[in-house]
């Protein structure tokens, strides 16, 4: 993604819904050449386009999520997406982290499969045809465009592989990572019985934040991807967990 197509992100992000001809004018360029970022950044599924206006989901939307600290977010990816060899299969849960994660993996490795409950990951990197994914079916969330429930679980008890990935909404000491669905959280548990680890992508801003559910225990967490603003207090208690920490650098 180029540098521009990242600022546009920040300005929708931040006014949910923009006049192409204003958008235009933020960033000293052409309407001609605003339309053609947006109709690339829609056909990623991170924004759409309403009659002249650039406008940002609902606040379940993955591309809204999505579009949100993406430079972070790549990043955190990227780093994840090293612990990922060629030819090896993983289980990718549902999240903007992991969906730029599977557009990593897409990107840099060969013969990889790919297992998920978000069809928007399936759709995200749909082109790449040296992978492999399995879509997991279930109960299916519209905004968040994912497969939940015991359906879910059930698919994805014919699985197994080393490594799960996850995102998660926020964190406790008590309760580990936490979720805003039961359901989610209820199919991540599950799903995390068919993996020997499980490897949580997330920014830092997620550490100050606690989701209403319990998603994951900190013990059954092998490794963080995160930045570098993560709390130490949360990373000095992640890590006498046993819990390897990954940090990139927040610009």
């Amino acid at each position: 993604m180029i540098k521009r197509h990242v600022k546009i992100l920040d300005i929708v992000t931040e006014r949910q819904r923009l006049e192409v001809s204003a958008l235009a004018e933020l960033l000293g360029v052409s309407k001609v050449t605003v339309r053609k970022d947006l109709a690339e950044l829609e056909e990623m599924g991170v924004l759409r386009r309403e009659h002249g206006y650039a406008v940002i989901g609902a606040v379940d939307d993955v591309g809204r999520r999505l579009a949100y600290h993406y430079d972070i977010k790549k990043q955190i990816a990227q780093a994840a997406a090293l612990a990922v060899n060629n030819g090896e299969t993983v289980i990718i849960e549902s999240g903007s982290c992991c969906a730029l994660l599977a557009e990593e993996l897409a990107a840099t490795k060969r013969d990889v499969t790919i297992i998920t409950n978000s069809s928007f990951i399936a759709n995200h990197v749909r082109h790449a045809f040296h992978i492999k994914i399995i879509l997991l079916g279930g109960d299916y969330q519209s905004e968040s465009q994912v497969a939940v429930g015991p359906i879910t679980i059930k698919c994805a008890g014919d699985f197994f592989t080393d490594k799960l990935f996850i995102g998660t909404d926020g964190f406790t000491e008590k309760f580990g990572f936490t979720g805003r669905d039961h359901l989610r959280a209820e199919t991540v548990q599950g799903i995390a019985k068919q993996a020997r680890q499980v490897m949580v992508l997330t920014e830092s801003e997620k550490f100050s934040h606690q989701g209403v559910v319990g998603l994951v225990r900190t013990t059954d967490v092998s490794t963080v991807y995160t930045d570098d603003r993560i709390p130490p207090e949360t990373e000095a208690f992640l890590s006498k967990n046993h819990v390897m920490v990954h940090k990139v650098p927040m610009e």
